[in-house]
């Protein structure tokens, strides 16, 4: 058995929908954000084992910072507004190692 993980980062997208009134990130565009990610890395031929890998999830427990995203393995949580804010999380933090302050939470 390897010591080396089977994805070098692991994404989690929120995609959490409440009916109650109460925030998620679903009313975010979530899932928008999710497919471009997914995307992006594809046509980067960054996705798959020993690169990178995004999933959805369902409620994370952090709806009121919304949207949000956790990035393993180092549990780096972020929230961002549109696509630029998705592809300087892909560039900078899953591409480059370095951590996207302005929108980490």
């Amino acid at each position: 058995m390897s010591d080396q993980a089977y994805f070098k980062h692991h994404v989690f997208f929120c995609l959490n929908e409440r009916n109650d009134g109460r925030a998620c990130c679903a009313s975010h565009d979530a899932k928008s954000a999710q497919e471009h990610a997914k995307q992006r890395l594809k046509k980067l031929d960054m996705n798959g084992q020993g690169k990178i890998r995004i999933n959805k999830a369902g409620c994370l427990d952090r709806c009121d910072q919304g949207p949000v995203l956790v990035i393993y393995p180092e549990g780096t949580w972020y929230t961002y507004v549109d696509k630029e804010d998705i592809d300087e999380i892909v560039d900078q933090h899953l591409l480059g190692g370095k951590v996207v302050e302005r929108l980490k939470i």
